[in-house]
């Protein structure tokens, strides 16, 4: 096998040399000396260089052929120094290319026009600047974070996990960090073969599993980079300061904490097609106490900072981590049939957005999108601007999302992500174990990204690409022992970093005060929600999205505790929404009498038989309680949940599953992609 010429072993054992010796007047003499010798190649050459254009200036002197020769043989030389080293790393090429063209130039002015004060000098400081630079690059080989991995790598460590005839071309040595390039025996051996061999590499190193990564040749089957960071240098934990970038733009990178090499880690939603890198949705996975919250926290409080977005956020958990943020949502929710609402909403926003983007020449969004269309080449009016307003980046966001799963179908957002990208959309699911029994393979398949932290190793295939895992990613070699520890695979990555970890900031009790200031701020300067997207929503959910919580919860409105409302409610008060039909109404006034249809309506003590409706009292009783959900922002229900009602006056499910096919007839309730599930049509959607 092969050995690099110079290695952090040999670097390590001229160390521990300069540590040795006797301390006496004679032994330091002589450990001055020994130290000293490894360094005096480069002024010995100098030195040997200055005596040879002495001597080469007799023959040379006044003499046109030896000008032209020594030129020629200076431009030959330096050639020769590019090409020998082209084996070697490119700085060490360059230095020793750029050393023999300033040493033979040097030589050649010496031997045509003898020593003067410029020949002189150039020999005095070049020479030495030369001598001190060869001198500093040997210092600074010795790396002691990889020393030991070095050495193991330049002796018997392919042999002894089973790759002996495996050699190492090149070695590059940087701080906790060795990169060598793997060059397997043909026909023997297959990059397969290393991928399995990770574990007792990392054993015979002393590393953790997850420090030794391979990263295969797409163009070969027996060539790699073997990459071994011997130093856990994510062990400290950083907290979470403040978002990266408040005021720029969805479309800049969202940095969320670092790469075991100390580079940010970074991701993107929308997509560029200057870049070439397409929009993605993001699943969040990671058991309890991963750190998988913080995560959250990290990449919600980097889209909140920025100018062209909206958020709508579902939390079954009643908004336990998110709810210093929940002012600067455009919408929230919590779990059960509000979030199966806003599902429902952000299927029906879909065509609409799509539609308001390719009218305006966006084949996919962009941040211009989101601006008032003032460019004649994005205007939906041939010829002339527009002046639209913009339709800023919408990002979904369901948190907990396994319960979400459960109480909608399995396949709840599969087609709502598959058309979503398109659109200027971005879906955020987050879930504890991304097993086969909580998400579909259609709906994993569906979302592009992902951020995994710890897992169950049984989950580890569900949550990352084969190729990511064969290339050392191991997220349950952590569990929950390293929160915040993670693995990012996302567009506009280097694939190579897709199996290296990372870590996000850690939220701490501090970071509570920041993320009010940035909600704070997302609701005076953040983008509002564009006229294309709400007309959508209300038509699709009705009062669900018009008179959407917009930071407020119950307990804090009952308290009278401070909080945010709508900008359009501070404005206009309740009067600004009233409906047109009602404004001449007066709310002191005596109420008429009981319509007909409910005249017969009883509560409690009504035979078992219930009223004998007739058909139009039957139909009044119905509209009645879908009417009811509807004012109450239900806009999802089924037979069951009405079945509570129409118990109320002794109807049965037969009479209610007639009802509802009369409504679905009638166009009052729509089918949802899920069995048994329908859709409120709002009144004033159909009129």
């Amino acid at each position: 096998m092969s050995k690099p010429k110079d290695t952090a072993a040999e670097s390590e054992r001229q160390h521990r040399e300069t540590l040795e010796g006797s301390s006496t007047g004679k032994g330091i003499a002589a450990w001055v000396a020994h130290r000293a010798k490894p360094y005096t190649p480069s002024w010995i050459l100098t030195g040997a260089a200055g005596v040879a254009a002495s001597a080469a200036w007799v023959p040379a002197h006044g003499s046109a052929g030896y000008g032209v020769g020594l030129t020629l043989g200076s431009v030959a030389l330096t050639g020769a120094t590019w090409w020998a080293a082209k084996a070697t790393g490119p700085q060490r090429r360059l230095h020793s290319a750029v050393t023999v063209a300033a040493g033979s130039s040097w030589f050649t002015a010496v031997a045509l026009s003898g020593w003067n004060s410029f020949t002189f000098g150039a020999f005095w400081l070049g020479g030495s600047v030369l001598a001190l630079s060869w001198n500093v690059r040997q210092v600074m080989r010795r790396n002691p974070d990889a020393v030991q991995v070095a050495a193991d790598a330049d002796g018997t460590l392919l042999e002894k996990v089973k790759l002996a005839g495996a050699k190492i071309r090149n070695m590059e040595v940087e701080p906790n960090r060795v990169t060598a390039e793997l060059v397997l025996p043909a026909g023997e051996m297959t990059n397969d073969d290393v991928t399995r061999s990770l574990g007792n590499i990392a054993s015979a190193l002393d590393v953790a599993p997850t420090a030794v990564r391979y990263l295969p040749d797409p163009d070969s089957a027996r060539r790699g980079d073997l990459v071994i960071v011997p130093r856990d240098m994510l062990s400290e934990v950083v907290e979470w300061e403040m978002p990266t970038h408040v005021g720029g733009s969805i479309a800049d990178p969202l940095v969320i904490g670092r790469y075991d090499d100390g580079t940010p880690l970074m991701l993107w939603l929308p997509g560029d097609p200057k870049a070439g890198r397409n929009s993605t949705h993001l699943l969040i996975c990671g058991i309890s106490g991963s750190g998988k919250g913080d995560g959250a926290l990290n990449v919600l409080c980097e889209i909140l900072g920025r100018r062209d977005v909206i958020v709508w956020l579902s939390d079954p958990k009643s908004f336990q981590d998110f709810g210093p943020l929940r002012p600067g949502l455009d919408w929230a929710v919590e779990g059960g049939a509000p979030t199966e609402t806003m599902v429902t909403a952000l299927q029906a926003v879909i065509p609409a957005r799509t539609r308001w983007l390719g009218a305006h020449g966006y084949r996919q969004w962009t941040p211009q999108a989101a601006e008032p269309q003032t460019d004649p080449a994005h205007s939906c009016q041939k010829g002339r601007a527009c002046g639209c307003e913009g339709m800023p980046f919408l990002v979904g966001w369901f948190e907990e999302a396994a319960n979400t799963l459960r109480f909608m179908g399995e396949d709840a957002f599969t087609g709502a992500a598959q058309e979503a990208r398109s659109a200027g959309m971005a879906v955020v699911i987050s879930l504890q174990r991304p097993s086969h029994d909580q998400i579909s393979t259609s709906t994993r398949a569906s979302l592009p990204s992902v951020l995994a932290f710890g897992l169950d190793a049984k989950d580890e295939g569900m949550a990352l690409p084969g190729p990511v895992l064969d290339a050392g990613a191991h997220p349950g070699a952590w569990g929950n022992r390293r929160p915040g520890y993670c693995y990012l695979v996302t567009p506009g990555v280097d694939e190579q970093r897709y199996s290296a970890p990372g870590r996000t900031w850690r939220f701490t009790g501090r970071a509570a005060r920041v993320m009010e200031q940035l909600a704070a701020w997302a609701v005076r300067n953040g983008a509002k929600v564009d006229p294309v997207t709400a007309k959508a929503a209300a038509a699709a959910v009705g009062k669900a999205y018009t008179e959407r919580s917009t930071g407020q919860t119950d307990t804090e409105a009952e308290d009278g505790a401070s909080v945010y409302v709508n900008d359009d409610d501070a404005e206009t008060g309740a009067d600004g929404r009233v409906d047109a039909e009602d404004a001449d109404l007066d709310p002191n006034a005596e109420l008429g009498a009981v319509p007909a249809a409910m005249a017969n309506w009883t509560f409690a003590g009504e035979p078992a038989g219930g009223p004998d409706f007739t058909p139009e009292e039957a139909r009044a009783a119905m509209d009645a309680i879908v009417a009811e959900f509807e004012h109450n922002g239900v806009m999802v229900i089924g037979p069951k949940d009405v079945m509570e009602h129409a118990a109320r006056f002794g109807r049965k499910r037969p009479w209610v599953s007639g009802e509802f096919r009369r409504m679905v007839e009638d166009g009052r309730l729509a089918a949802t992609s899920k069995a048994g599930r329908y859709r409120i049509v709002p009144a004033m959607a159909g009129v």
